[in-house]
């Protein structure tokens, strides 16, 4: 019997560690979130972080390259910076826009 209470302490104590990791790595993206800023027309087909409009559902779902109403985390200041094959002004955007024709 004792053998049996042993084991599930420790089984219960495993799962108890198993689920602190887990929840200590949700909150990490939340804070090195802090540092970068969503920007739009700079994700490769399929690399985007989330959606923005429609047409788009969550990470990894844009079709093209440079897709205008979806996002890449990037760090903070850099965005307007990084080329867009697909923004007007040849750079990513802090929102969402129309792709230059």
């Amino acid at each position: 019997m004792s053998n049996k209470l042993n084991t599930l302490s420790l089984s219960a104590t495993a799962l108890t560690l198993a689920l602190t990791s887990a929840l200590s790595l949700v909150t990490l993206p939340a804070h090195a979130a802090d540092d970068m800023e969503k920007c739009f027309g700079v994700a490769m087909k399929g690399k985007n972080d989330c959606a923005a409009g429609a047409g788009t559902t969550c990470a990894g779902t844009s079709k093209v390259n440079d897709q205008a109403n979806v996002f890449k985390l990037v760090p903070k200041g850099t965005c307007e910076k990084t080329a867009s094959s697909t923004s007007p002004t040849g750079y990513g955007q802090l929102m969402a826009f129309k792709p230059k024709m």
